[in-house]
């Protein structure tokens, strides 16, 4: 999945957060939401401007974003 269709940061929109594209539906606030236990379907009906794509596309950053700050594993000891 491309998250950057569904993602974009721009400073003049919640001053420069990451947003949903066309919402002010902020990705922060749908990751604590997830964090929470919120479902995806509690998600999507408290935020009707949203998609499911939309949703995944939060995921997928989330997971890109960790994948960059994750140390390499060290080489086992034998």
């Amino acid at each position: 999945m491309n998250y950057h269709d569904h993602i974009i940061r721009n400073p003049q929109i919640c001053g420069g957060a990451q947003v949903i594209r066309g919402t002010r539906v902020l990705l922060r606030t749908i990751l604590a939401s997830l964090a929470v236990g919120c479902s995806d379907g509690e998600i999507l009906r408290s935020f009707p401007a949203m998609t499911s794509e939309d949703l995944r596309a939060v995921i997928a950053f989330a997971a890109a974003s960790a994948e960059e700050d994750l140390p390499w594993p060290g080489v086992p000891a034998i």
